[in-house]
């Protein structure tokens, strides 16, 4: 993913946030491999929420399919999410607001929002998406 496609969501992340009136938003893209390529944190946001908006979107990209559904399946299968868990050092956040990102059905990375609700955290970053035509796994 190109700087500048990440430095495009985070914008149209925070522009729908502030069209929800959500709470101060933090976003982090990543690559496919987990690394940070970019992140903002709205003035007024918690200083934990950068982190936890990168557990969301790390814990995507290592499990394979978005925070949404990683949350489902943490009710199905604790004792796994336990264990992955641990073995990750605590790094994921089965918690709605991380999705994939594809583009042309290939993996890109992916993009975490925190600092609202699950669900407007994630629509936050599903209008990202679809604003600059990604693909999206939630």
């Amino acid at each position: 993913m190109e700087l500048r496609t990440a430095f495009a969501l985070i914008e149209a992340t925070l522009e729908e946030g502030r069209r929800r009136k959500a709470r101060p938003l933090s976003v982090v893209v990543l690559d496919p491999g987990g690394h940070q390529i970019a992140s903002a944190r709205e003035d007024g946001a918690g200083f934990a929420r950068l982190a936890l908006a990168q557990g969301k979107a790390w814990g995507s990209l290592g499990i394979g399919f978005g925070s949404r559904t990683l949350s489902e399946r943490v009710t199905k299968a604790p004792e796994f999410f336990a264990a992955a868990a641990s073995l990750l050092d605590g790094r994921l956040l089965p918690a709605p607001g991380g999705v994939l990102l594809l583009r042309d059905g290939t993996l890109i990375g992916a993009l975490g929002v925190s600092g609202d609700t699950g669900d407007t955290d994630e629509a936050c970053a599903l209008f990202a998406a679809g604003r600059l035509g990604l693909e999206h796994e939630r």
